[in-house]
């Protein structure tokens, strides 16, 4: 399958390879053994980020800071993509999980919803920031979508796109004006707020992230919630979303529940034949559409968040799964023909080890780099390595009490962007990524 997708990357249009080619997607973690570490982390003397040696940052953009459409930069920073816009250019479109109690910096324009007296768009949606590939300098930073809630995770799609996920559910109710658990796309190329559409054919539940297979157009979807399904969409037509689809299930058989919370039910390594139960009414205004693919036999599992497609294979992580409840990462691998196949990657079995995993990608040497989010007493949130072989090691600590979200690469693979959740600050990480 790996040989035939290939074959597909090197035969389609410069969309396609663009992807392929850029940090935005990478091989699968079979292909590059690489290293088990870099080495122990290092103080950093500023009290951002602990990185080992090799390794420097460089911040890129911060709450608070002006943007060039008048407003600033929102807070709680999340899922974000990386694209490649041609002339020397890079975009960033980065979420913004805000509540409608909070502080969007000053958004306006297009709005998908209102706050229902003041008409004052809800501060969800996505900010844009275009960069100079060469120096990384900001040139614009801008409000690309608004009047949203809780924009969590989402995806970039091979025709250059953000895929951003409502992870919430609130309906109309007099004080918003519109119901929200939709998918919304961001064109990386837009210049200002786009028209915000709802997905609605993609699902309305507790969105997190979504990834898209370049073969086929279909995207896959998880789910934040310990009773959680993972879903695909096959689109009426490629590549375009908009115009509808077919919304199924994940369903492993003899295999209920993939949590492992009692100790048992999804062993590691082994490979799992797959199948996916179709599912009606995917606007789902009771929030059921979990529960109904369940009675008719998907898999349940814990917290799906982070989700992201390399070479033939997706892989997702699922915070709080695992019989130590500490985290899961699972690969999926589509088939052309016959069923798609299942795996459990890696379950943490210790907090030194790996705590609470949600965004994710992969490196350019094919490791997976995932994103801690956990809040206890005392929080101590890294970026986690796993190798091929399914060893975790630290590879970066954020010195403020908060997650890391919203990993990607740029396309040569020499820097890593990813976000601090709040305040909001978006980093730029280079290093011996190819180690």
């Amino acid at each position: 399958m790996i040989a035939d997708r290939r074959q597909f990357l090197r035969a389609t249009g410069t969309a396609f390879a663009a992807l392929a080619a850029s940090g935005c997607m990478r091989q699968g973690l079979a292909t590059a053994p690489g290293t088990a570490s870099y080495g122990p982390l290092l103080p950093d003397p500023n009290g951002v980020i602990d990185l080992p040696a090799g390794f420097t940052y460089r911040v890129l953009s911060s709450l608070g800071d002006a943007m060039s459409d008048g407003a600033t930069v929102p807070d709680h920073a999340d899922g974000m993509g990386c694209f490649d816009l041609g002339n020397g250019k890079l975009a960033l479109v980065r979420n913004h999980e805000l509540m409608p109690n909070q502080d969007g910096g000053g958004a306006s324009g297009l709005a998908y919803d209102t706050v229902a007296r003041s008409l004052v768009p809800l501060p969800g949606g996505t900010t844009t920031l275009v960069l100079d590939a060469a120096t990384l300098t900001v040139e614009r930073q801008f409000r690309s979508l608004s009047g949203t809630i809780r924009n969590c995770a989402g995806g970039i799609t091979p025709w250059g796109s953000w895929l951003t996920c409502e992870e919430n559910l609130m309906k109309a109710d007099g004080r918003i004006n519109k119901d929200h658990g939709w998918v919304f796309e961001v064109p990386a190329s837009a210049t200002g707020p786009v028209d915000p559409v709802p997905y609605k054919a993609m699902g309305r539940f507790n969105h997190e992230a979504a990834c898209v297979d370049p073969a086929t157009g279909i995207v896959y979807q998880t789910e934040d919630r310990e009773d959680g399904l993972v879903y695909r969409f096959i689109p009426n037509v490629k590549g375009r979303l908009a115009e509808g689809g077919r919304l199924q299930a994940l369903a492993i058989d003899g295999v209920p529940d993939a949590r492992n919370w009692n100790g048992a039910g999804f062993a590691p390594e082994a490979w799992h034949a797959a199948r996916w139960v179709d599912l009606d009414n995917p606007e789902a205004p009771d929030d059921d559409l979990r529960k109904r693919g369940a009675a008719a036999g998907a898999t349940l599992f814990a917290r799906g968040e982070g989700l992201w497609m390399g070479e033939g294979e997706a892989y997702f992580a699922c915070t709080s799964g695992g019989a130590a409840k500490l985290g899961q990462i699972f690969r999926l691998r589509p088939q052309a023909t016959g069923q798609d196949r299942l795996q459990l990657f890696f379950e943490s079995t210790s907090i030194e080890q790996y705590n609470f995993g949600d965004n994710l990608t992969v490196a350019p040497n094919g490791h997976l780099v995932v994103c801690e989010d956990q809040y206890t007493e005392n929080v101590q949130n890294h970026l986690r390595g796993i190798t091929p072989g399914g060893v975790a090691y630290p590879l970066a600590l954020s010195r403020s009490d908060t997650e890391w979200a919203g990993a990607c690469f740029s396309p040569d693979g020499k820097w890593l962007f990813v976000n601090q959740f709040r305040p909001t600050k978006t980093v730029a990480i280079t290093g011996p990524w190819m180690a």
